[in-house]
């Protein structure tokens, strides 16, 4: 499982964190549950999954660390949490007898598409099972990692390379080629710091000049990137140009944010935000 650790020295922790201009103002603050998110990136507008490689992949470089072996059910998760808010998706109602979280199973809400072909290819999958699964369950069966062999059908397959071009279609990302000895391998550097730039401020913003203890106080998007940065081990990279008392001061508060029961927040939240932390604790769990 993904920590958050104290960095003993200055430097890009893994994310190829980018520099903020001299300058520049800050972003949109967070808003209240329900309002409805800025258009300071009128033409570009990520998903959570393309959010969170953005901030996983090196900028120079174009892949994510290989040391990393979180992302790629962070990625999956980002999916179960982009159709909740969406409101295709849903948990299972608590019953008189509670389930705990981690037992409730995922619901189809809405089969309508949302046009995106990594959520549509879920939202089948979903609509399709013979029975309905729980969170943790779906994020190990759409990450291929099942014993299982009926189940391998719900794998989703080159999900990275999928989101990176992605990206390259919205102008954030290149394609390059790269000869690592034995092999080529197609990369995608940072072509656009901008949108990285503005992911990474949003998020440090929301843990030191816009902090607020009570997680239902956090706009549910910045909430859930949160969450799947920390579960995809890219938290730190976004807090790495910092000064450091700041970094510390980030670090801290997300760790309080991220260390809170999740049975108890779900029960306070509405709507999509009960997945956020279903996830989170399958994240936990494991």
């Amino acid at each position: 499982m993904t920590t958050l650790t104290h960095r003993a020295r200055r430097g890009d922790p893994g994310g190829g964190s980018a520099k903020r201009p001299d300058g520049e103002e800050d972003g949109a603050a967070d808003r209240e549950p329900g309002e409805e998110e800025p258009d300071d990136s009128k033409d570009i507008r990520l998903t959570l999954m393309e959010e969170v490689l953005l901030l996983g992949l090196k900028d120079k470089e174009g892949y994510t660390s290989f040391w990393n072996d979180c992302i790629s059910s962070g990625l999956r998760g980002g999916i179960l949490i982009e159709l909740a808010l969406r409101g295709r998706i849903r948990l299972e109602p608590l019953a008189l007898r509670r389930k705990r979280l981690l037992d409730r199973k995922v619901l189809l809400k809405s089969d309508t598409p949302t046009g995106d072909v990594l959520l549509d290819e879920t939202l089948r999958h979903i609509k399709g099972s013979e029975c309905p699964e729980t969170v943790p369950t779906w994020i190990e069966l759409l990450t291929g990692e099942t014993w299982n062999p009926f189940k391998l059908q719900f794998q989703l397959r080159n999900v990275r390379e999928r989101l990176a071009k992605a990206l390259v279609e919205k102008g954030i990302l290149g394609t390059e080629k790269q000869n690592f000895l034995l092999f080529d391998m197609t990369t995608h550097p940072l072509s656009n710091g901008a949108e990285k730039l503005r992911l990474q401020r949003r998020l440090q913003e929301s843990v030191l000049e816009r902090w607020a203890r009570d997680p239902r106080r956090l706009e549910p998007r910045t909430l859930a990137l949160l969450v799947l940065a920390h579960s995809s081990d890219v938290l730190e990279g976004v807090f790495g140009a910092l000064a450091d008392d700041r970094y510390e001061l980030a670090l801290a508060r997300a760790r309080d944010l991220l260390d809170l029961d999740p049975e108890l927040e779900a029960a306070k939240a509405r709507g999509g935000c009960e997945m956020i932390w279903a996830v989170l604790a399958a994240f936990n769990k494991g």
